[in-house]
């Protein structure tokens, strides 16, 4: 892409001298001798940045430095003023220029003034088409579930096929990966939108607390109940309840929800009438629960009520192509929140967002860019407003190769440090490393790896 630059200025030579500079720096150029010509300019090209004089007879260029700024708010503008006009010049900068230089003009930093403005309007340019694309998505039924990866279309299509009927759902997942928004998404497209959608923390609450809260109490059940109390069962008829970390409750509420699930009835804490409900069931865990059936942790016939449709939302590691779109939405929540005008991530910021493993999923990830607008003193995200873990990913997937190693030292060290990364899968390592398998079986036996690396894959 080559950027469109306008000049303008009133004297020939100044304007005709620029214009040849920036040519050479490879920019397209286009030049007005005033206010006027550099507007209609403006109209028949896609200018990416205007170069300015400040004094010029008819328009001055304070009022062409306006009438961009309302026309073209993302068009930077760089003001051109003699000795004298300085103070002009920084007033200018205070209604919208990007910035200013004095006559004559230092080409070197005019050269670096220009990369910067073009830099910045770049960020804002893909920051604004993020932001469109979040809106996008956010207009959509699941508007909570933002992201454009094929891991999570996947998720999204099971939550299109599961939404409108009624069977159980068991959603699976690392801690921090969105579980309770999947949640959201199935009720919020299902033909029970309208009811009632109550959740439960289950970890949050004890043995007995969980109990009378899921099914409620009867006046005088136990010490301290004095009145009636539905509980969340009840509440939740005709609609959704979401019971979270469900493989952190005990065998005898196990039992009295494997009954709801199998029977539609229960009894109140301390109460014999049976109440019947209609009320669909999701639930969410990080734990594999199978294993903790295997245990007898948990109930394999409640396990597999449960798990009538299972919908395992991957970990943002391996959805990187959601990381900016999920920052993106962050940053513009946060903006807001703190009245902060955050216009973007420069790419050393996005890149190293994207490199990082986020062990604490979506969750680290929104902390992060809180921290990271709340933190920053400048309108552009940088590495240094990053938390220490998130700067420090630029060296994750890096093979160090110490200065004066032979060739054979140097490969060696290259197909360890590959075999390691990908858990010694010999097949994928191969890909990797665009040699055949036969070819690393015998490069692993030709550099004694075979200890490290017994065969597989």
């Amino acid at each position: 892409m080559t950027f469109k630059i306008l000049v303008v200025d009133d004297e020939k030579n100044i304007r005709m001298g620029l214009g040849k500079s920036l040519e050479l720096e490879g920019y397209e150029v286009y030049l007005a001798e005033n206010g006027n010509e550099a507007m209609k300019e403006m109209l028949k090209t896609s200018i990416d940045l205007v170069v300015t004089d400040l004094r010029m007879p008819g328009m001055s260029g304070e009022e062409l430095l306006k009438k961009i700024s309302n026309a073209y708010p993302t068009v930077p503008v760089i003001i051109l003023t003699g000795h004298g006009t300085v103070e002009t010049a920084v007033d200018a900068m205070r209604n919208g220029a990007f910035d200013f230089l004095t006559k004559p003009v230092n080409l070197d930093r005019l050269g670096l003034l220009v990369k910067r403005a073009l830099s910045t309007r770049k960020l804002v340019a893909e920051h604004q088409a993020l932001q469109k694309e979040v809106e996008r998505l956010e207009k959509k039924k699941k508007q909570s579930m933002i992201g454009r990866s094929g891991a999570l279309n996947r998720v999204l299509g099971l939550v299109d096929q599961v939404a409108q009927t009624k069977v159980s759902v068991l959603i699976t997942g690392e801690s921090g990966v969105g579980k309770e928004v999947v949640a959201d998404a199935i009720h919020n497209a299902s033909n029970r939108k309208d009811q009632p959608f109550i959740k439960v923390h289950c970890a949050a609450l004890t043995e007995s607390l969980l109990e009378s809260e899921l099914f409620g109490h009867e006046k005088g059940a136990f010490t301290g109940a004095s009145t009636q109390r539905k509980g969340r069962f009840e509440l939740a008829d005709g609609g959704t309840i979401f019971l979270d970390e469900i493989g952190e409750i005990n065998p005898s509420v196990q039992i009295k929800i494997l009954r709801v699930l199998q029977e539609k009835t229960f009894e109140r804490v301390g109460g014999e009438k049976s109440i019947t409900v209609d009320t669909r069931i999701i639930a969410a865990t990080n734990r594999d629960l199978m294993a903790e059936v295997e245990k007898g942790n948990f109930r394999e016939d409640l396990y597999y009520r449960l798990n009538v449709v299972n919908i395992n939302v991957p970990p943002l590691r391996e959805r990187k192509d959601d990381i900016p779109l999920l920052a993106s939405s962050f940053l513009n929540q946060f903006s807001e929140e703190n009245e902060k005008p955050i216009e973007g991530i420069d790419p050393k910021a996005s890149s190293l967002l994207y490199n990082y493993s986020w062990p604490g999923n979506i969750r680290e990830l929104r902390n992060c860019m809180e921290s990271a607008v709340v933190l920053s003193k400048k309108p552009i995200i940088g590495p240094d407003d990053l938390p220490p873990a998130v700067r420090s990913s630029e060296e994750e997937g890096v093979i160090r190769i110490e200065l004066g190693s032979t060739m054979a030292e140097a490969e060696k060290q290259i197909i360890r440090q590959t075999l390691k990364g990908v858990n010694n899968n010999k097949s994928r390592a191969a890909e990797i490393l665009g040699i055949g398998r036969k070819t690393l079986h015998r490069k692993i036996h030709d550099y004694g790896l075979e200890e490290e690396f017994l065969t597989r894959g």
